[in-house]
């Protein structure tokens, strides 16, 4: 009996590894990237100085998820911003806004790094959910696609998010989305291109 347990918990763990390992990171993450776009923002005095890592201030272009909230939610969704900054620990202080009916709202969340660049785990003060979060890809001056696989007491979910340095992106860019989306196991019906709106946009500033 306990040889069967070991067995079948061994099992669960490597699909764990193996749901882990199916979003990529980019290889060449820079921990201390310095770009043209976090210049900006830093001569602005939007960011204080030191380690600085996909910084700055996003555009939420595009969003996929196989959640339940989603599925509710997909319909009032809207572009919303988000402000990245990092720790002196080299965690990211992720806070974004977003509209929600005739408001604003802000959501703040820490990210902690891991032992590999580029990924960074969370865990839901509210819900309890786990997200292991990937940046895939950026070339932080113009895009970033971010994964996050989230496990919960209802069940695991992947979502997808492409951020945007403006409010538009290239067709190329959002075809990459889709098309990695869909890579993830995703439908159509579960990938969105957020609707731009002004709103909440000056709240984020």
């Amino acid at each position: 009996m306990q040889t069967m347990l070991l067995s079948i918990l061994g099992l669960a763990l490597l699909g764990t590894l193996h749901a882990q390992d199916s979003i990529p990171v980019q290889a060449d993450f820079q921990q201390d990237k310095v770009t043209q776009a976090n210049r900006h923002h830093l001569r602005g005095g939007g960011l204080s100085g030191g380690c600085v890592q996909l910084t700055g201030r996003w555009y939420s272009i595009g969003l996929a998820s196989n959640s339940n909230w989603f599925k509710e939610k997909r319909n009032l969704m809207k572009m919303c911003t988000t402000i990245i900054s990092t720790t002196a620990e080299g965690n990211l202080e992720v806070t974004s806004t977003y509209p929600k009916g005739d408001q604003c709202v802000t959501r703040n969340s820490l990210y902690t790094k891991t032992e590999q660049p580029g990924r960074f785990s969370y865990t839901s003060p509210r819900w309890g959910s786990k997200h292991n979060i990937h940046v895939v890809e950026t070339n932080y001056d113009e895009y970033a696609l971010v994964a996050t696989q989230i496990s919960k007491s209802t069940g695991p979910s992947t979502m997808v998010l492409l951020y945007s340095r403006t409010k538009e992106l290239s067709p190329e860019r959002l075809e990459m989305f889709t098309q990695f989306s869909r890579g993830q196991g995703l439908t159509d019906e579960e990938i969105l291109i957020l609707p731009q709106t002004d709103k909440c946009m000056a709240d984020a500033a």
